[in-house]
This record gives C-alpha cells, sequence and structure tokens, in this order.
C-alpha cells in the first residue's frame, strides 16, 4: 500500500501533536469490532490475518482506528514490507493471528497485566502492550501522545504510526532495540514511548526500502 497524501490522510492533521479533551478513563470492558475484510497487503510470504477492536465507551470510532491501523500495516515502509509475510485484516467473527486493540488505561492495563506486562508508571496504567496474540493500544497516548514526541514538537500521527508499529512488531517476535546513532531516527523498537535513547522519533521498520534496526537491548 503506498503511503497516502495528506489530503486522503486518515490520521489527525501533522500540525496536531495531542487531541484535546479529557480522555475516558475507563471503558465498559466489551470490544466492538471491525465489520468489514480488507485486502491482502504485501508482496509474498503466509497470510496472516488479524482483527481490530475498540473499547466500547472509550468514544473512539471503531471504523476509524481501523482505517488508520491499516493504513499502517499494509503500508510497504511497515512490516509487510520485508516480504516475510502478509497481512489481511479480517472481520470480528473470522478466525485471526491477532487483534489490535484500542482500551481505555484502566482496561489496557488489566489486559495488559493479564498477558505478563506491568504498564503502570506511578500507579497508572500509561504504555501499551503485547500479549499474545495481542496487540494493546492504550487510549491515553493513542489521544495525548508521549512527552518524547509533544516535546520534540512531532505530530499525534506520527505517534500513533510508531505506537502500532512497535506493539505489532513485538506480536512478530521483536525485541526492544537500542538507538544505532545519536541524533538520528531511531528504530521502531526502541521503546520511543519512554525515552528515544538520543535518537530522533521515527515512526517504521523499514527505510529506504530496507529493514531498519538497532542494537539488541
Amino acid at each position: 500500500m503506498a503511503p497516502r497524501s495528506p489530503a486522503t490522510s486518515v490520521f489527525p492533521a501533522e500540525d496536531v501533536v495531542q487531541m484535546p479533551g479529557k480522555v475516558p478513563v475507563k471503558g465498559s470492558g466489551e470490544f466492538q469490532y471491525a465489520t468489514t475484510r480488507g485486502p491482502v497487503a504485501g508482496p509474498q510470504g503466509t497470510v496472516r490475518r488479524f482483527k481490530v477492536a475498540v473499547e466500547k465507551g472509550s468514544g473512539e470510532d471503531v471504523a476509524a482506528f481501523t482505517a488508520q491501523v491499516r493504513a499502517v500495516l499494509e503500508d510497504s515502509r511497515s512490516w509487510v514490507g520485508a516480504g516475510r509475510f502478509r497481512l489481511q485484516l479480517v472481520t470480528g467473527a473470522e478466525k485471526a493471528d491477532f487483534t489490535v486493540y484500542l482500551a481505555t488505561r484502566e482496561t489496557a492495563g488489566r489486559m495488559c497485566q493479564l498477558g505478563g506486562t506491568n504498564i503502570r508508571i506511578g500507579g497508572v496504567p500509561y504504555t501499551s502492550c503485547r500479549a499474545t496474540g495481542k496487540a494493546i493500544i492504550n487510549l491515553d497516548r493513542w489521544r495525548k501522545s508521549a512527552p518524547t514526541y509533544v516535546e520534540s514538537g512531532t505530530s499525534l500521527a506520527q505517534y500513533r504510526r510508531y505506537v502500532i508499529n512497535h506493539e505489532v512488531g513485538h506480536e512478530f517476535g521483536h525485541r526492544h532495540e537500542g538507538c544505532p546513532k545519536t541524533g538520528g531516527p531511531a528504530p521502531v523498537m526502541v521503546q520511543q514511548t519512554l525515552t528515544l535513547r538520543g535518537c530522533n522519533p521515527y515512526s517504521w521498520p523499514r527505510r529506504n526500502g530496507r529493514d531498519f534496526s538497532g542494537p539488541s537491548l
């Protein structure tokens, strides 16, 4: 999938760093799933199928979230670009290899804890996470980004691309990485929500048509 032009972008405008207003802390704990099937994305490889779900009571639209997830995962700069596998969105009623969830912080905290990851900072569920078969995006970060991005003036759209690629990257077996060159772009498996490790924000696992990674941690 070719990168979308700004005029047709499904993301917030590039001058938006955070969304205004309060973020719901707690939803219903139940999820609404995308109801349409997408095309198979990627040049070659085994097809991995995924679902997209938004927590009810989060104030977010499942169709809008789905469009953004697809715009990332079907892009040649994302994981499919390497040709090791392909991806396809399926409906909530179908069998899938993994699901991308958008959840309020309280629900995300519980889901991540059940998956073996504590995402709390100062007692508050802060980051997003991956549990087996689940990429769980914290609504707080989806709407408010992270200080590493906000302080550099990097757009919320870029952060959203990053966090989807990062958590789905964990589902594909990738671990956290370091910064390969101070002042250069950060590999997507750097924990950019917490620290850039001397790099600058970057949203994609591929760069200039090649895989882009950093040193193992």
